[in-house]
C-alpha cells in the first residue's frame, strides 16, 4: 500500500464528486459537500495550497471512504 499523495482542493473536490458527493454549500474558505445516498458531509479547504495528507485522511474518514477507494476516483 503506498502513501497518498498530496493534493490540491480541486482534485480532492473531483474525487469526491467522482464517489457521488455533491456541492452543498461553502462556508467561508471551505467547500461542504454532502452525499445524497448516505448523508455524510464533508469539509474541504480551498487555500491555495496542497492539503496535507493528515487532513486528508481525516477528510476520507468523514466521507467513509478507505484509502484505496480514494485512489481509484483519482
Amino acid at each position: 500500500m503506498t502513501r497518498l499523495p498530496t493534493l490540491n482542493a480541486r482534485k480532492i473536490i473531483q474525487a469526491l464528486e467522482r464517489a457521488g458527493f455533491v456541492f452543498d454549500r461553502q462556508a467561508g474558505s471551505h467547500y461542504i459537500l454532502r452525499h445524497p445516498v448516505t448523508r455524510r458531509t464533508t469539509g474541504v479547504p480551498i487555500h491555495g495550497k496542497d492539503v496535507k495528507r493528515n487532513l486528508m485522511k481525516e477528510i476520507l474518514q468523514q466521507a467513509g471512504l478507505t484509502e484505496d477507494q480514494f485512489r481509484k476516483l483519482l
